[in-house]
């Protein structure tokens, strides 16, 4: 296939370099230094678009795939206030647009074993539960677009907490959530359930970035063929779970 990258940062590279060794080209590259390339024109020579980008510009980047008729997959969090829009854009087009917080096989599984271990602690409130994330100092968004995703999950399994809350707090009722930012660590989560008897741990730590790019790769194969569904895609579609 012929895939655009927006962005291309260190994750851009990393994409490309997967492409390229899964045989896709990539006649397209789109940085801070030349937006203005990103165009119907150029984008309409492309089976896909993969975009990764800041916050603040992944909505323009999307609407611009949806609107030349190109499917696009997203890896940028953070701006999910307008996902809305998109799914309605999406739809009205006849596009194709993926989406996921954490394009990694390994978190996916990660989210599926969030998800059950929730539902069961709902049976015993005598277990508290903290949501703890780590990345590199690059990282725009605190706290992760992972995090937020194993956040709502827990809520969605137990009655006990109403919402999260970002930073130590005292209130029984908030999920407590914390970020830190360190030097070159692609991302560890941690979800700790403690009791006065024992503490259950279960966490993921990304040893680099190839797992998440792989991911990206895999939804733009997964999305090649979807033009004119109209519909928004996620990881569960892709892996089956």
């Amino acid at each position: 296939m012929k895939i655009a990258l927006i962005g291309y940062g260190k994750m851009g590279h990393e994409i490309e370099r997967i492409l390229v060794s899964r045989g896709h080209t990539v006649p397209l590259i789109i940085d801070v230094d030349n937006t203005d390339q990103l165009t119907a024109e150029n984008l309409r020579g492309c089976d896909v678009a993969i975009e990764f980008t800041t916050p603040g510009t992944a909505y323009g980047n999307i609407v611009a795939c949806l609107t030349a008729g190109v499917p696009v997959v997203c890896g940028t969090t953070a701006w999910l206030d307008r996902l809305k829009e998109v799914s309605d854009l999406c739809a009205q087009a006849k596009g194709a647009f993926f989406y996921a917080s954490n394009y990694s096989i390994g978190v996916n599984i990660f989210f599926a074993i969030n998800r059950q271990l929730a539902e069961m602690m709902n049976r015993f409130p005598e277990y508290d539960v903290t949501l703890n994330e780590v990345h590199h100092v690059q990282k725009k968004d605190a706290p992760s677009g992972t995090a937020v995703t194993l956040a709502e999950d827990i809520l969605a399994g137990i009655d006990r907490k109403t919402s999260w809350h970002l930073g130590t707090t005292t209130d029984a009722a908030k999920l407590e959530v914390t970020a830190q930012r360190r030097a070159m660590v692609p991302g560890i989560h941690t979800v700790v359930w403690e009791s006065d008897a024992d503490t259950i741990t279960i966490d993921h730590n990304a040893k680099n970035r190839s797992g998440f790019a792989m991911g990206a790769v895999l939804a733009a194969e997964f999305l090649a063929d979807k033009r004119g569904t109209g519909r928004v895609y996620g990881m569960k579609d892709l892996l089956g779970f």
